[in-house]
């Protein structure tokens, strides 16, 4: 009788759940899910959490594959050396190999202030945090939003539609990635909505306290709750274990997304560093990330060479509250095209796109493999090799 193969998998998101189900195409391949928390969190759904309009929960049962394990803990070290995970309860777990699947979170406000006095929502936890503060602040007290993002935008627009007085402090252009087209489309919700928004390359936040946000340009904006949606940053497990990563603390890989340390490492989603040059952080992004890495490990078992990764991205997607949206449809190199759903279609569009991340993962629980996405082939190609390509010598 043949050995079962021992795969782990840290992180039980997006890309964790769609790692997780794809592993199971193999009977003797058994796969243990470790994440800290016994659901899982659709964070497209955090700023509606905060809106009171879903609970970003779902039940680990709907979408992981059977005989898939999960343990409630949390990984405090991987021994990479001697292939197991230390968890904080204080046992550990061997594994033949690994997916590095951690996600991401808030970064550390490094902006005076922030971190005593702003709410980030990145995670479950803040954002329900964030939901008891709303609860019982007035509708009529100053919300400021800062962050002229995705998350920056969809949970100024959630608020405002209930009532609240929002502003949406940039720091730059309102959502950024956005074809100028589709920007003023977006500008046009916001101000439909009462949000007040605030642009320009002087209105990054210098300062926050209990009742303002302070700007570069030196205005003092009446804040009396601030919620913080500016910025990246990833677990620093990889780092603690001695594996190397990127300056953002991403675990370096190569383009099968398999550590730069160890071939029994594979990593997916935000918290991955293919040859230095990552994917922009989506949903999306993280369960296609997360399949290939999957199948990387299933070529290893194999005894097949893995292949690269190839990830094309169709179309980016912002909600405005609960009746309007934008779905932007992209170019494969990942750049905005002029053309842009708006309206009631778009709204649509966008809910049709935060279903689907869940149900990709039920369709993958039910059959395994069976998850694709579109692929490039091109671009990726030509990032790689100018980021190889020798600085040009200087002339003399």
């Amino acid at each position: 009788m043949s050995k079962n193969i021992d795969v782990v998998v840290v992180g039980g998101g997006y890309a964790g759940v769609m790692a997780a189900n794809r592993l199971t195409q193999r009977d003797d391949v058994r796969v243990t899910v470790i994440n800290p928390r016994p659901v899982f969190v659709p964070r497209l759904r955090l700023h509606q959490l905060v809106g009171g309009t879903h609970d970003a929960i779902v039940d680990y049962e709907e979408i992981m594959a059977e005989g898939v394990r999960l343990a409630v803990d949390s990984v405090t070290r991987i021994d990479a050396s001697g292939r197991r995970v230390m968890l904080a309860e204080g046992d550990s777990i061997g594994y033949d190999y690994l997916i590095y699947a951690v996600g991401s979170e808030s970064a550390g406000q490094r902006v005076p202030g922030a971190a005593e006095f702003a709410y980030p929502i990145a995670t479950l936890e803040t954002a329900q945090r964030l939901r008891s503060v709303l609860y019982d602040t007035p509708l009529s007290a100053a919300v400021t939003v800062v962050g002229g993002g995705p998350t920056g935008i969809e949970t100024a627009a959630e608020l405002a539609e209930q009532g609240r007085t929002v502003t949406l402090v940039c720091g730059g252009v309102v959502g950024p990635y956005l074809h100028p087209r589709a920007r003023r489309t977006a500008r046009k919700y916001l101000a439909g909505l009462g949000v007040s928004v605030v642009e320009g390359t002087d209105t990054s936040v210098t300062a926050v306290t209990r009742e303002a946000v302070e700007l570069r340009d030196g205005r003092r904006l009446a804040s009396q709750v601030t919620i913080w949606t500016v910025g990246f940053g990833v677990p620093d497990l990889a780092d603690r274990s001695g594996l190397r990563t990127d300056a953002a603390g991403r675990l370096l890989t190569d383009e099968t997304l398999t550590s730069v340390d160890d071939e029994r490492i594979v990593a997916a989603g935000d918290a991955s560093a293919p040859s230095d040059l990552p994917f922009r952080m989506s949903a999306y992004a993280a369960g296609c990330l997360g399949a290939h890495a999957a199948d990387t490990v299933l070529n290893r078992i194999a005894g097949e060479r893995p292949a690269p990764i190839d990830l094309s991205f169709p179309a980016m997607c912002i909600s405005f509250g609960r009746n309007t949206g934008i779905f932007q449809l992209g170019r494969k190199d990942d750049t905005a095209m002029p053309l842009y759903f708006s309206g009631r279609a778009g709204k649509k569009l966008k809910e049709f796109s935060c279903a689907a991340s869940v149900k990709h993962l039920v369709a993958e629980a039910r059959k395994p493999g069976a998850h694709s996405w579109p692929k490039d082939g091109k671009h990726r190609p030509k990032l790689l090799q100018a980021e190889q390509a020798p600085a040009a010598a200087p002339v003399a």
